[in-house]
């Protein structure tokens, strides 16, 4: 067991004894040449003093964009006068999640696709597609066929009352969108947007979600590091 398994061993009662809840960390691994949204600023780590040339500490210097791997879209992405990622309801970024699975789908997902769904008292979804397999695959190129969800699937979302949705590629919206209904949707309604998901490794399911971006003022988005705990 990793000192990070004995860590989340939570201590029940004496007839329940001890529960052991595995963590999955689903955030993709930021590094250099990984793929970024086409014309947003390309990834770049370096050191800007090293102890192998002389200095006393290694100091790492970092050039990115606030969309960068796995991160959270805020209203002011879309809105003149949004609200910043800095003030996303934490409430909301912690707490009870599902994932589906729809790795066999060829198609955005829909309303339709949705339909099927059990969504019921569903407040936080994420989608795993064959999205995934790019992160799994450490892919260097962006993938402007990537599956996204529809503007009617967003609607559905809203109406049904999730209040976080998550995608496993650079963006709820297919490439190409020219008047960006999905962004609008969840974000007018205050939904919170989560991007950039590794969901590889995870199975369909309930999970506990611990999502946290990089507290940056007045930003429109942030990095975010993103776990999911098993709930059994």
């Amino acid at each position: 067991m990793t000192d990070l398994e004995r860590a989340i061993v939570v201590a029940g009662d004496s007839e329940i004894g001890s529960i052991q809840m595995k963590i999955h960390d689903v955030s993709v691994l930021v590094q250099n040449g990984m793929p970024t949204w086409p014309g947003d600023p390309k990834f770049s780590m370096n050191l800007a003093s090293s102890i192998a040339k002389g200095s006393v500490v290694n100091l790492t210097h970092l050039d990115m964009g606030a969309h960068t791997g796995t991160h959270m879209d805020a209203p002011f992405h879309f809105y003149r006068d949004g609200s910043g990622i800095d003030e996303l309801p934490l409430e909301v970024l912690l707490g009870t999640c599902r994932v589906f699975d729809f790795t066999r789908i060829t198609s955005h997902i829909s309303a339709a696709t949705l339909e099927a769904c059990d969504l019921k008292e569903v407040t936080r979804a994420l989608f795993k597609t064959p999205n995934s397999r790019h992160w799994a695959n450490n892919d260097p190129k962006f993938d402007k066929n990537f599956l996204a969800l529809t503007g009617d699937a967003a609607m559905y979302l809203v109406h049904r009352g999730v209040t976080l949705v998550g995608v496993d590629y650079l963006s709820v919206e297919a490439y190409g969108s020219k008047t960006h209904p999905v962004h609008d949707t969840l974000l007018g309604a205050g939904a919170v947007i989560i991007e950039g998901l590794n969901l590889s490794d995870v199975s369909a399911g309930d999970y506990e979600l611990i999502a946290l971006p990089v507290k940056l003022k007045g930003a429109d988005g942030a990095p975010a590091r993103v776990v999911l705990r098993s709930l059994t």
